[in-house]
C-alpha cells in the first residue's frame, strides 16, 4: 500500500503491487576491448547526471627515487594543451556546460575524472581522450608548471595537517615508493625534464594500461559509441612491459619527530601498515576503524575531544592498495597538551586491543557501517570509483544486498584479530611535527 498526494492536498490510499515497488539493482557492464582497453559502466536509476573517470596504471608507486614526482608533474602538464586545444580551450570545454574536471594522482594510479549532463558524456569523453592521448608536453609549459608544482609543495610544507602523512609515510615505508612524496621533492621537481614526462606518457598513456568507467544515465553501449566516436578504440596498445616493483616491508614500532617552531600545535600520527584491497578481513577492519575514529560518536572522539578537551580534530585514516595499506590516528593537541592526547589514544587503542567489542557493541557497529556504505554509493561518482575499482584490484562486483551480508557476517572473533594486529598501541609508529616532540 502507498499513500499518494491528490492535486487538492487531500490524501488517499492507492494499493500498488510488490512489483511495482520493487528496486532494480544497477548492473555492472564490463568490455575489454582488442587494444587493451577495459571499459565499465553502471546505470544509476533516476539519476540526470554521469560520472566518467579514467585510470592509468602508472602513479608514484612505479617512479624511481630520482623522478619522484614525475606522475604528477604529468598529469598537471597534459592540462597545458593538447593537439586540438589550448590550456584555456580544456578549462572552458565541459565548466562551460555546467560540468567539471579534474585530475589527481595517488600511490597506484592516475586519474582523470569529469562530470556531466548525460547529454554532455561525448564532450567529457573527447576532452579527457584528448588529454591521455594528445598531449603538447612543451618545454615552455614545462617551466611554468614547475613553478606551480613548486607552489604547491610550499602549500603543504604550510599545511602541517598534510605534511604529517608524508612525515608517517617516510616513517613507514623508508625508501620504497609507497613512502614516496606524490608531489615529489624541490630538487626531484627541478631536475625533471620533457623527455622524461614524454618517456612516462609513452610507456603508460594508452589503452594497454588504462581503465575507463562511467556511472550515472548512461548505458553500456552509449559509452562503447561514444569512446569509438572521440577515437579511444583507435589509439593502439603500447608498451606493456611491466614496471620494478620491489618488495613491501614496513618498518617496526617507532618514534620520529619534525621540529617546526612556528607553528602553535604538534601534529602527531599513530599507525602503520594496513590491508591490502583483497583482504577478507577489509569488512571487520573497516567496522574497527569507524568505531575507534569515524565520527563524532566514535571512541578517540569521545574520549580526547569531549571528554579530555585535548584536540580539536582526532580521527582514524586508512588506504588500502594491490600489496598492502596503511592506516593510522590523527591528532593536533597544544604542545603542552599532546602527550596526553597521546596517551589517551593508546588508552583507546589498547582498550579494544585487549576486549574487542561485545555482542551488543558488534551489532550497533555493524548497523551504523552498513548504513555508511549505502550513503556512500548514492552518488554517481562514487558509484564510478566502485565500478573502477572492481578492474583496478581485480575485485568482484557485489550488490548492496552482499556488501550487507558480509558486513553482517562480521565476527567478535575477527573484530578482535584486527584489532590486535593493526591497532594494539605497542604496534604503532609514531610521528609528529612541531614545536615539542612526543612519545
Amino acid at each position: 500500500m502507498a499513500i499518494v498526494v491528490d492535486a487538492a492536498g487531500g490524501t488517499a490510499v492507492a494499493a500498488i503491487g510488490a512489483e511495482a515497488l520493487r528496486v532494480v539493482p544497477p548492473t555492472l557492464h564490463r568490455t575489454d576491448l582488442p587494444n587493451g582497453l577495459t571499459v565499465l559502466s553502471e546505470a544509476v536509476p533516476g539519476a540526470r547526471s554521469v560520472a566518467f573517470g579514467a585510470w592509468v596504471r602508472a602513479a608514484t608507486l612505479h617512479e624511481q627515487p630520482e623522478e619522484m614526482g614525475v606522475s604528477h608533474f604529468l598529469e598537471h602538464m597534459v592540462f597545458k594543451g593538447t593537439q586540438r586545444r589550448s590550456a584555456q580551450q580544456i578549462a572552458l570545454s565541459l565548466e562551460t556546460l555546467g560540468g567539471s574536471l579534474d585530475a589527481y594522482t595517488e600511490r597506484e594510479h592516475t586519474s582523470f575524472q569529469a562530470r556531466v549532463l548525460d547529454e554532455h558524456l561525448g564532450e567529457a569523453v573527447q576532452v579527457i581522450g584528448e588529454l591521455l592521448f594528445e598531449p603538447l608536453l612543451r618545454d615552455d609549459d614545462l617551466a611554468l608548471e614547475r613553478k606551480v608544482i613548486l607552489e604547491e609543495i610550499s602549500m603543504v610544507e604550510d599545511t602541517p595537517d598534510d605534511i604529517i602523512f608524508d612525515v608517517h609515510n617516510r616513517a613507514v615505508w623508508g625508501d620504497h615508493p609507497h613512502g614516496f612524496a606524490i608531489l615529489g621533492t624541490r630538487d626531484t621537481v627541478q631536475a625533471l625534464d620533457v623527455p622524461q614526462l614524454r618517456s612516462l606518457h609513452s610507456r603508460a598513456y594508452h589503452p594497454g594500461r588504462l581503465v575507463v568507467a562511467a556511472s550515472g544515465r548512461v548505458s553500456h553501449d552509449q559509452l562503447l559509441a561514444a569512446l569509438e566516436q572521440a577515437g579511444w578504440m583507435d589509439v593502439p596498445r603500447g608498451d606493456m612491459t611491466p614496471f620494478a616493483l620491489d618488495p613491501v616491508e614496513a618498518a617496526g614500532p617507532h618514534a620520529e619527530h619534525v621540529t617546526r617552531r612556528d607553528i602553535g600545535q604538534t601534529h602527531v600520527v599513530l599507525g602503520g601498515a594496513g590491508l591490502a584491497h583483497g583482504d577478507p578481513r577489509r569488512w571487520a577492519f573497516a567496522l574497527v576503524d569507524m568505531l575507534l575514529g569515524g565520527g563524532m560518536s566514535s571512541r578517540l572522539f569521545q574520549r580526547v575531544r569531549e571528554e579530555l578537551g585535548l584536540a580539536y580534530s582526532v580521527h582514524t585514516f586508512s588506504s588500502a592498495y594491490a600489496d598492502t595499506g596503511t592506516h593510522g590516528v590523527y591528532l593536533a593537541s597544544a604542545p603542552e597538551s599532546a602527550q596526553a592526547a597521546v596517551d589517551a589514544v593508546r588508552a583507546v587503542l589498547g582498550g579494544m586491543a585487549e576486549l574487542g567489542l561485545s555482542a551488543e557493541e558488534l551489532e550497533a557497529g555493524k548497523r551504523q557501517l552498513r548504513g555508511q556504505l549505502v550513503l556512500s554509493m548514492e552518488g554517481v561518482s562514487s558509484r564510478m570509483y566502485r565500478a573502477a575499482s572492481t578492474a583496478l584490484y581485480n575485485e568482484p562486483y557485489r550488490s548492496i544486498d552482499e556488501l550487507m551480508a558480509l558486513v553482517d557476517a562480521i565476527t567478535a572473533d575477527e573484530v578482535l584479530e584486527v584489532a590486535r594486529e593493526f591497532f594494539d598501541p605497542d604496534r604503532q609508529i609514531l610521528v609528529s611535527h612541531g614545536p615539542k616532540a612526543v612519545r
